[in-house]
């Protein structure tokens, strides 16, 4: 019974046009950001490495390499903060998780990329 009303309240809040990615892909997030009474868009790209919970807890983490080091950003697939995610490019993983790719640096990094 909880459940059910669960879903009701969090139909509301989830996005008609999620987009479509998979772990392994190069995306770009575009999240608002405030700054004192001003809101830009920030862009975020990298690879998707992680995916995890359903309805509005979705969650994704992003990797990518900044100056030589790896910086990971988890985001809310519904959050009304995420202006639109682009992919950018697809890739062949044979995993659910992509954690390895923090021990690795260079062209180890790299993922083969998907033909469509």
């Amino acid at each position: 019974m909880s459940h059910k009303i669960m879903e009701l309240v969090e139909k509301s809040s989830l996005k008609d046009d999620k987009p479509q990615f998979e772990i392994g892909d190069t995306v770009d997030v575009h999240t608002k950001i405030l700054e004192g009474n001003k809101e830009r868009i920030q862009v975020f790209s990298g690879v998707v490495i992680a995916m995890s919970g359903s309805g509005t807890r979705e969650m994704f983490v992003v990797r990518r390499i900044v100056a030589g080091e790896g910086v990971e950003r988890k985001f809310p697939v519904h959050s009304p903060k995420i202006e639109k995610i682009e992919v950018k490019r697809k890739s062949v993983v044979r995993r659910a998780k992509l954690y390895f790719l923090r021990q690795r640096s260079g062209k180890a990094v790299r993922l083969k990329e998907r033909r469509m």
